[in-house]
């Protein structure tokens, strides 16, 4: 007689005892081996694994683990990370489970949620923490204090570019020159940064290619910073990249003022405050005596900077040391700091950061708020919300985000060159008003792309508003003032400001 089938078995109800005694931590090792899937994705269940399921569960058998031990493990977590995060693991267990039943080690999953169970009151899964977003004006004021901290125009360019493409970071870090086109971005490749700090060149998510219409004056600053920094490939890809990253002397080594910035505080160029050091007679005395005042009040310490730059951004380092701080006005909590304010010298408006030893002292004044809250990606859902507003049709709004619609009508609606036309105009408008309040605040900016921007619409008689130069407002203890107080002083913004930053 021959002996009975796989399906006679389980037709039967009996089952192998030894099935399913397989270690959690065994198979989830074995299940992740298996699984040939995009960087980044391997990258996410490889941490999900490690650092969230295998503490709980991996010397446990697969079939003795019960639905109480998930719900047990997931309440836990719940009570140190965010639950989004804690939703995302046991999906990944969920997952794996399911493999493991596929594979007939076990009879049911214990991460299945089971519907009506729980508590009634914010059980909607899907609700995630607001959006901060921000509008034309946030985007110039950021794009100009980012630039700012970091001493060079490449971050103006790339948060403006952000802002009005809707572009993501790692399309933004991995966009080739030869994809900056004129009055087009092609989105052809990504950088994806995984947690050893590698950067892998990969498709765009959700593969999004797509091809972004841009604006003349968007074409040409972008077209403009690529003439001026002469990019040259990178030694990690062997391509030419729009942007590089900052050098990474904001997380390491000295951190003290640049050469740039004692040059925006003496309002002369580099090369001078380089001649004042190496040549001073070749510099005349008034700008001499500007230069040195500039170095006594920001503690620059010559020879305490590397020129070199790294090859591209990272995403923590831009967001810690660049993004957040201006658009909060503070320097998040880095241990063993705690958070605190971005101290400036207030002159030139909107003022130089003071760095190194006794930066608060120098200090006489600080950065109000711009969008509290806001992020990197909140620029891409800023960028949506801003085309909703316009009433820009759907179908042209999910062609610039890479979204696909799969709905009946979608197929029915197609992009038209009036549609692409309207939007262009509708966004250099908005461009154009927020260059118009920025003079409104000060004619001027240390960040010299935003200050030719700035000098040309003080020549054109058409769009020249009346400037009014925000006053420093010193804060006296109980009383109230108009701006934010911190290290003895606060910035006053007239109304023209206010409603932006608010």
């Amino acid at each position: 007689m021959s002996p009975p089938t796989e399906t006679e078995y389980q037709h039967s109800g009996w089952r192998d005892p030894a099935l399913g005694q397989e270690t959690f931590g065994k198979y989830a090792n074995r299940w992740y081996e298996a699984q040939d899937l995009a960087a980044s994705t391997m990258q996410n269940y490889r941490r999900h694994i490690k650092k969230h399921l295998l503490p709980e569960f991996e010397d446990k058998a697969l079939a003795s683990i019960l639905r109480t031990d998930v719900n047990l493990w997931e309440k836990k977590e719940k009570a140190v990370y965010a639950a989004s995060s804690v939703k995302t693991w046991r999906s990944t267990l969920h997952l794996i489970f399911e493999d493991a039943i596929d594979e007939g080690l076990i009879t049911f999953n214990p991460a299945a949620r089971r519907r009506g169970r729980g508590k009634r009151a914010g059980r909607f899964r899907g609700r995630g923490p607001e959006k901060i977003i921000t509008d034309a004006l946030g985007i110039l004021l950021t794009a100009e204090r980012t630039a700012i901290l970091s001493g060079r125009d490449d971050e103006f360019v790339a948060v403006v570019l952000t802002g009005y493409t809707g572009m993501r970071w790692g399309e933004v870090v991995g966009l080739e020159t030869e994809f900056a086109r004129p009055s087009s971005i092609r989105v052809e490749w990504q950088l994806y940064e995984l947690d050893a700090g590698e950067l892998v060149r990969c498709p765009p998510k959700d593969d999004s290619y797509r091809t972004i219409d841009a604006m003349d004056w968007l074409s040409t600053l972008v077209a403009d910073h690529v003439a001026r920094t002469k990019p040259s490939p990178c030694p990690c890809h062997g391509k030419t990249y729009v942007f590089q990253g900052q050098r990474p002397a904001r997380t390491s080594g000295h951190q003290g003022a640049k050469l740039i910035d004692v040059a925006r505080r003496a309002e002369v160029s580099t090369g001078t405050v380089s001649n004042v050091l190496n040549h001073p007679d070749c510099v005349t005395k008034a700008k001499r005596v500007r230069v040195e005042q500039a170095i006594a009040d920001l503690g620059f310490v010559r020879g305490g900077l590397v020129s070199q730059h790294a090859a591209h951004w990272r995403r923590n380092g831009f967001a810690t040391w660049l993004f957040t701080p201006a658009v909060s006005g503070w320097y998040p909590k880095k241990a063993p700091q705690e958070a605190r304010p971005v101290p400036v010298l207030g002159e030139p408006w909107p003022g130089i950061p003071a760095r190194g030893r006794g930066a608060s002292k120098r200090a006489d004044a600080c950065w109000l708020p711009i969008a509290q809250g806001l992020t990197p990606h909140g620029l891409r859902h800023t960028h949506r919300t801003v085309m909703e507003d316009l009433g820009t049709e759907t179908a042209l709004m999910d062609e610039r985000m890479g979204h696909i619609d799969g709905s009946v009508s979608a197929r029915y609606a197609h992009v038209t060159p009036g549609m692409r036309k309207r939007l262009m105009l509708h966004l250099t408008e908005q461009w154009e008003e927020a260059l118009d309040a920025r003079l409104a605040l000060c004619p001027t900016s240390p960040v010299r792309v935003l200050d030719d921007l700035l000098r040309a619409r003080v020549h054109d008689p058409v769009s020249s508003p009346s400037i009014s130069t925000p006053p420093i407002v010193i804060a006296v203890p109980g009383v109230e003032t108009d701006g934010l107080a911190c290290c003895g002083v606060a910035y006053s913004l007239p109304p023209v400001a206010r409603s932006h930053v608010e």
